[in-house]
This record gives structure tokens, sequence and C-alpha cells, in this order.
């Protein structure tokens, strides 16, 4: 265990050599991890101890008797008891029994739940997912309290050994997709998991270049818990704030909890104007600039479009440039200091806004629909789906540019047959459009009343259909 552990090289791994009813003890833990308060408390009731009262089955009478603890174990293999340590828990070693007890008295760093920056809500509870597993299972099971739900754990890395969860309602998954999904988790062979979830995801969801994600995150355990009665399984990663949602469709990333925290007619509204801003963030700008390009195929009401003064520079390169821009602008400002953000946008506003116009870099036109395509990127519930988004528009952009409506009718096909072949956990991505089903395409464009929805998502073959 010394050897194993670097007791004299590393300064927080602890070993104590004690001596408790005439028995020569060792006790190993990390410095950080273990309470320290629940550890004096045992050693102090060891040190209570006569020799005759550990002569007979001493194993049995600590773990029963001695030890009065909740979290106690016993290990008889060497690398997992360094395993539990380097997790946090304490082992003690006793002489004369060939089993070390494992006490599970660790506590982690962690921070107060608190709301997410990405999901928040005008009505509803601020907590959020911390960094710490244990803490997000407690969150889910506060909102769960089912006796099937499921938590199960296991541990993936050869040398980080993260912990995972895998959290489901047994009465309600399908077991089938309970068991890919911990089967492709228990496939993951590397040597750790730096970046959490992420690692986990491109993992799970393949090594394709689908810039659409098949996966949701959420930060929010009241989003999980609604994802966990339609039939979904989530996994947890210690370390990261955000749960794996799975499957994911690709209607699953336009829902936000906002549109369930306000009356019925409110949130089916709130889901149109959202529905209208996200397609406008991928389609407006191709339709611009090919009507833009092509002014002689406009209506006359619509003969305001496109710009009427000379352009210095042609309006894809201007397109291009101010993509760019607002990419340059949202990495600046993911880096920039909260007390800073302010500076920088007012400074982005005027050199975008003004300056770039007056000296004939853009038009006014570019301007102000690369601001309506900003606004409906924003309005994006899921980041990882606007990325998408955002990669997607240029591609149809270039498409339109390159063959005019045609490239654009191309684009669109494709766009959609590319969707159309995605399956996440053989869930078809584009469910219920292709296949259709009218009862959940319905529930995908409006917001119902809560009593109305009485069935579970079909396509997730839950075990018990009716909520």
């Amino acid at each position: 265990m010394k050897k194993e552990l670097g007791i004299g090289e590393s300064f927080d791994a602890i070993h104590l050599d004690l001596n408790y009813a005439g028995r020569d003890m060792g006790m190993f833990l990390i410095d950080g991890f273990a309470k320290d308060k629940i550890l004096h408390y045992l050693m102090k009731l060891l040190a209570g101890l006569d020799p005759e009262q550990l002569d007979a089955e001493p194993l049995t009478k600590l773990m029963k008797t001695y030890l009065p603890y909740i979290e106690i174990s016993t290990e008889d293999d060497l690398d997992k008891t360094v395993f539990w340590v380097l997790s946090g828990a304490t082992a003690l070693f006793v002489d004369g029994i060939d089993k070390v007890i494992i006490i599970d008295a660790r506590t982690y760093p962690v921070r107060s739940p608190s709301e997410p920056d990405l999901e928040r809500v005008t009505r509803g509870p601020r907590d959020g997912f911390v960094e710490t597993v244990v803490f997000n299972t407690a969150l889910t099971r506060r909102r769960v309290r089912d006796p099937s739900l499921r938590m199960e754990y296991m541990s993936i890395g050869r040398r980080s050994q993260t912990d995972i969860c895998v959290s489901y309602i047994k009465d309600i998954a399908d077991p089938h997709i309970v068991d890919k999904i911990k089967s492709s988790l228990k496939k993951i062979d590397t040597d750790g998991l730096p970046l959490g979830e992420k690692t986990v995801e491109e993992f799970l969801c393949g090594r394709g270049w689908n810039p659409y994600p098949t996966v949701r995150y959420t930060e929010r355990p009241d989003t999980a818990a609604i994802h966990l009665y339609e039939g979904h399984v989530l996994v947890i990663v210690d370390g990261s704030p955000s749960v794996l949602i799975t499957p994911a469709t690709f209607w699953h990333h336009l829902h936000h909890v906002e549109e369930y925290r306000q009356r019925p007619i409110v949130g089916a509204y709130f889901r149109i104007v959202r529905f209208l801003a996200i397609w406008m963030s991928v389609f407006l700008l191709p339709l611009w600039f090919f009507f833009a390009s092509n002014q002689h195929l406009l209506p006359e009401a619509l003969s305001f479009i496109g710009p009427k003064e000379t352009i210095l520079i042609p309006l894809l390169i201007q397109l291009i440039l101010v993509e760019i821009g607002m990419d340059m602008l949202r990495m600046a400002t993911i880096h920039t200091p909260s007390s800073m953000a302010t500076a920088l946008g007012l400074v982005s506003a005027v050199i975008i806004g003004q300056i770039a116009v007056a000296v004939g870099l853009f038009t006014n036109e570019v301007i102000l629909y690369i601001s309506f395509v900003a606004i409906g990127t924003f309005a994006t519930p899921s980041y990882e789906f606007a990325l998408a988004n955002r990669i997607y528009r240029l591609c149809l952009l270039f498409a339109t540019a390159a063959f005019g409506l045609v490239g654009f009718v191309i684009g669109l096909t494709l766009w959609i047959v590319s969707l159309a072949r995605i399956k996440s956990f053989n869930i078809p991505y584009l469910w219920p459009f292709i296949p259709f089903n009218y009862r959940a395409i319905r529930d995908v464009f409006l917001r119902a009343p809560m009593p109305l929805k009485n069935r579970r998502p079909s396509a997730f073959h839950p075990r018990d259909p009716d909520r």
C-alpha cells in the first residue's frame, strides 16, 4: 500500500501507524478527502477497546459493533483497495485480519447548487447540478422518489478511474436502450477522461463528423427528472455539472423548460416564436443572399431586399467576414472577465455597427440580417445544437452562392437526408417527423396542457406507456 500510494513521495497521501486493543493497525487516506471528525470519533472508539474484545471473530465485531458507521465495507483485493483510497475513502488494516475495512467517510471540495447560466427560467427552482456525482444523484432523487429509479455505478479510465452513474427508471425505460448504453460505456478504453462528459459523449456517439449532437446536456435537475419520466437514460459523470440525456432526437434540442413554467397558451406561443427564431438563424442568410443577388426574381412588395448603394466588397465576402467576426466576438466574450464584458460589447457595437459600415466594409443590410441570425442562435436552447446550425448555415450559404436556387434546394435536401440517417441509440433522429407520428409531432410544435400529456413517447418503447 505504501508503494502503490507513494507514501513519503506525495505529501497528501497519509499513512497512520496505530495500535489499538493490542493489535497493530494501519490507516491509509488522502488528505482533503477524509472527514476528520468522523475518523477522530472512530479512532477514539478503537482506543477504548480491550485486547480480549477482539480475540474471537475480530472482523465481525469491528464491522457490526465497534465501528458504528453507515458506509463501511470490506475488501480483499489490493488494487481495489488502492482505488477506494484514491477515491477518497479510508482503508483500515488490522493485524490478524485478512481483509481491509473500507470506511467511506469522504468529502469533496464542492460549490453550492446554483442556477445554470444556459438554462435560466423566470419562475422555477434555482438549483443546478454541481461537479460532484453524489450531489447530482441526490438532486435527482429529490424529484424522482420512484422505488424503481436506478443509479448504477461504474468506473471508467485506466488511470483516472472516473466515477460514472447511469440513471433510469426501471419500470419505464426500455431495457434494450439501457443495456446498449451500459455496454457502450464499458467498452470505453482510455487512460482518463480529462474532459469529463464530452469525452464520454464522443465515445458513445461514434467517430463520425456529424456536427449535430445525439445526446442532450442539462444542468437542471427538473429537466433531468422530466426526461427520466419519459423513458430516457441519464449519464452522470463525476467532475462535471452537465448531465447527458440519452437518447435525444432533433426536436429535444429545441424545447426549453421555460415553456412549461408558463400557462399552456403562453408556453405554446413561446415555442412557436423559438422555432421561428431557430429556422431564421439557419435559413435567413442564404435566402437573403440569393434574393439580393437575383433581385429581378423579387415581387414588387419585396423590392426593398438587397443593397441599393454601390458595393465595394462582394456580398458573400461580407457575410463570411461577419460570420467570422461574430465567432471571434463569442470566443472573446467567453475569455473576457465579467467586469469587462460590457466594455467589450460597446467596442464591438461601435466597430461593427458604425465604423465598418461608414468605411464601406459592410452594408447596412448585412449588419441587420446577421443581427437577426445572432438573435435566433441565442434563442436556441441547446448550445451544441446552435453551433451545429452555424456550420450548416455556412455550408448552405456556399451552396447557394455557387449554384443559386438549385444549390439552396440541394443543400436543404442533403441536410434533411443526412439528419434522417442519424440515429441516437437506434432512435431515428428526426422522429416523429421521419418516421411520421401525428400525435407526437403535434406535441413537438404545440405545448399541450400537462393533463393531456398522458402518453410517453412511443419511439423509446417505454415499458409503461401511460403516464
